[in-house]
């Protein structure tokens, strides 16, 4: 039973009763549970990325060698809240001459395509968000809905009537279209090994002694290791490749003319791709669930904190990552993708196909 599921099955129970005491139509029971659930993962999401943001804020004074937040609570936790609640009261300005429509719908268009990612997101054995245990098209899903993504971009960029937002959203579009190309090359690679498009077969193909089974200690796929985490970082626009929100050139890039929660959807929005981009990457190279003493773990730990912790390593990776490499230009940005990245990815499918058919 998927996560969302018994989540649902709890909350039809507990309303059940409380239809039938009022005359209420069983119908709403269904309709109010699903909304329910929905709006509770949809939450846990948010204080994940709330939490990530203040770890990155961490990240970023070790590095740079200073404390980061302090003042607002105990090592400034209550921050990042204060900042939230600050976004919600903020007056949301609209340009004028801008279309009311688009610029509403860019944001929201965004945060939905990112929401959408989770869905499929095996969290343990036979626990996904999805209705479905497993979706067996499940890493096609991800990518399919990451390039709904895009639209939304275009969208904030062209409705804001401001031609420094029209060219940041052309940048990230251009940006965004590149690099999906390396990074389906990279998954193909994982594919053709596991022989399925399944995350949670994909996760189950790399059961082995300890954690030898994982993809991330085969050879022949650290090539599409590499790719894939180079081409998901210029996917969710990080630095050396935030080239859509250069400050020193288009002032903020797409979401110029956004204030209030609006601005605040695209930031966090930023932070819950990220954080896709580390789920995925332990389910695709360092075995999901799996934990590192084999299957089962012998020390009974639920498998949803061994993916949380691997996908926490990744993020703070890409933080750290973001707060040591300068920018790129924008084509040297473009050069690497078209005529490095994607070679090397043709490069590494031919590679897995050798050692697949002959090793």
């Amino acid at each position: 039973m998927s996560v969302l599921s018994a989540i649902t099955t709890w909350l039809r129970d507990a309303l059940e009763g409380i239809c039938q005491r009022y005359g209420i139509p069983l119908l709403a029971v269904d309709i109010l549970a699903w909304l329910t659930a929905a709006v509770s993962v949809i939450a846990l999401v948010l204080l994940i990325v709330l939490f990530f943001v203040y770890l990155e804020r961490k990240v970023s004074g070790y590095v740079q060698t200073r404390l980061g937040p302090m003042r607002v609570g105990p090592i400034g936790l209550f921050q990042t809240p204060m900042d939230a609640l600050k976004l919600l009261l903020k007056e949301d300005i609209v340009p004028r001459g801008a279309d009311k429509i688009l610029h509403t719908l860019g944001p929201v268009l965004f945060f939905v395509a990112a929401m959408l990612g989770y869905v499929v997101i095996p969290w343990d054995a036979k626990a996904t968000i999805a209705r479905h245990v497993d979706l067996n098209i499940g890493i096609l899903y991800v990518t399919a809905v990451a390039s709904v993504g895009i639209i939304g971009l275009i969208m904030a960029g062209w409705g804001s009537n401001n031609k420094w937002s029209l060219l940041g959203a052309m940048r990230s579009a251009a940006q965004m279209i590149s690099y999906e190309v390396p990074m389906l090359l990279a998954i193909i690679c994982v594919v053709m090994q596991a022989q399925s498009l399944s995350l949670g077969q994909i996760v189950n193909s790399q059961q082995g002694t300890w954690l030898l089974g994982w993809y991330c200690w085969r050879p022949w796929l650290w090539l599409p290791l590499i790719l894939f985490f180079i081409a998901a970082t210029a996917e969710v626009n990080r630095v050396p490749f935030d080239i859509p929100e250069a400050e020193s050139e288009l002032v903020a890039g797409y979401h110029t003319e956004y204030s209030g929660m609006k601005f605040g959807l695209f930031f966090l929005t930023e932070f819950a791709n990220v954080f896709i981009v580390g789920l995925v990457g332990a389910t695709l190279f360092f075995g999901g669930w799996l934990s590192p003493f084999g299957n089962p773990d012998p020390l009974h730990i639920p498998g949803f904190f061994w993916l949380m912790a691997k996908a926490l390593a990744i993020v703070i990776f890409l933080m750290w990552v973001r707060w040591t490499l300068p920018r790129l230009r924008v084509d040297q940005l473009m050069a690497l993708a078209w005529k490095l990245l994607i070679p090397a990815g043709f490069l590494a499918i031919f590679i897995v196909a050798v050692v697949l058919l002959y090793v």
